[in-house]
């Protein structure tokens, strides 16, 4: 089951972007993915999956968007990880 989210946008503000409507509606499903990623809500799998993408092509997306795939949630997770790698 799927659900629509409708979200209102002046058309300028895609034009401002130099985009037409296609682009911009996948800009926004994109970066909404992404952040909801970024924020640690879904996986990079679900994410990728959301976007018809493989897993490492979803990695490699993000990185487009300043967005990192290591999700530690403290300093002392990341030396953690970085001691088990």
């Amino acid at each position: 089951m799927e659900a629509e989210i409708l979200i209102s946008y002046p058309e300028s503000l895609a034009l401002s972007l130099k985009m037409n409507d296609a682009e911009f509606k996948n800009e926004i499903k994109t970066l909404s993915i992404v952040k909801l990623y970024e924020l640690g809500k879904i996986s990079s799998g679900i994410s990728a999956q959301l976007l018809n993408l493989s897993r490492m092509d979803f990695l490699e997306l993000i990185s487009k968007y300043k967005v990192s795939y290591l999700q530690a949630t403290s300093d002392d997770e990341l030396e953690s990880d970085l001691n088990n790698a």
